[in-house]
């Protein structure tokens, strides 16, 4: 039963798990871990040589949030300050989140340690690793590194804020494309669960421990059941969303159609409008003509019968009128309906 466990776990933890996430970086024993990982990504900017692991700043969060969002927050050996977090499906109002979050963290830091009028604070890192789009605009950017510049000049306006931000999904590098230490703990991040062995492209000196210490065959049973149940959760979650996803299509769908009726309808009810008014101003003419024309035909009437001695069927056909209309004008009645 454990072996067909192990079989369907895959060969190595998966880092975007809640588990393999911490089994990797969140734990003494694997340290070292996420200090190679933050100096992959900052790339020389600064050398970080030590991190002591601070209690998680979620208390109190949403449940079904942590079930997405995987976090560690480390303090650096020159007092910076670390937030790690994984979020495994995409969330509204993101960049609010980071901000939030670091403002929250700087705003505890103040409280604690100012004297008089000193603000001075430590260095305050986020560090977001995403398994969705940031921007849907920048359809291969898979790493933002953002920090407070001065508008105009584009220089950079205070030192002590940043954010560095890692979207999985538009990382395709292939192997002999990989360049430097981010490169290669942004394939392994994305690549591990589904890895065999360890590839000749990796730095055997950084990776080949993370290889021994992630086999699945090598963990506890109780840790292979808790690493199990964050698979599941992983997989509950994805499902969840799609599912959500789904039904948002479904209904986008339907109230597409619906507005679509509706706007035809509209448009049908403008365009007989439309019609109408042509119509009437058609008719309106034509009734207008006639009635101009029946008028005409009176006085032509009146006038021959005042002015001439010709007989009534005389003045009819020269009127081009009915001998009853001419009789009835001679009477002196009423104007008859044509």
């Amino acid at each position: 039963m454990i072996v067909m466990a192990k079989r369907n776990l895959g060969r190595y933890v998966d880092p975007r798990t809640d588990f393999g996430f911490r089994w990797y970086f969140g734990r003494e024993d694997s340290k070292q871990f996420l200090i190679d990982f933050l100096n992959g990504l900052f790339q020389g900017e600064k050398v970080i040589v030590d991190l002591a692991y601070g209690p998680n700043e979620h208390d109190g969060e949403q449940r079904e949030e942590r079930r997405v969002v995987f976090d560690l927050h480390c303090t650096g050996a020159e007092g910076e300050r670390f937030i790690i977090e994984m979020q495994r499906l995409y969330q509204d109002f993101f960049k609010d989140r980071m901000v939030y979050y670091t403002s929250r963290l700087i705003s505890k830091l103040v409280s604690k340690g100012r004297r008089g009028n000193n603000y001075e604070l430590p260095e305050v890192y986020f560090i977001g690793i995403l398994e969705f789009a940031l921007d849907a605009t920048e359809e291969k950017k898979y790493f933002y590194d953002v920090a407070l510049c001065e508008r105009q000049t584009a220089e950079l306006f205070y030192e002590k804020l940043g954010f560095k931000l890692i979207v999985l999904p538009h990382f395709n590098k292939r192997e002999d494309e990989l360049r430097g230490d981010m490169d290669q703990w942004l394939y392994l991040l994305k690549n591990l669960s589904e890895m065999q062995e360890m590839s000749k492209f990796l730095d055997k000196r950084m990776f080949s421990r993370i290889f021994e210490v992630g086999k699945v065959a090598s963990l506890k049973k109780e840790e292979q059941m808790s690493y199990e149940a964050s698979i599941k959760q992983k997989m509950d979650a994805e499902s969840i969303f799609n599912s959500a996803r789904r039904a948002g299509f479904q209904q986008g769908l339907e109230k597409g159609h619906q507005e679509g009726f509706e706007k035809g309808r509209e448009e049908g009810h403008q365009e007989g409008r439309e019609e109408g008014h042509q119509e009437g101003r058609e008719e309106g003419h034509q009734e207008g003509h006639q009635e101009g024309s029946r008028e005409a035909k009176i006085v032509i009437v009146r006038n021959l019968i005042q002015k001439t001695d010709m007989t009534d069927e005389q003045i009819a056909m020269l009127a081009e009128v009915s001998l009853d209309v001419v009789k009835q004008i001679r009477s002196e009645d009423t104007a008859p309906e044509m």
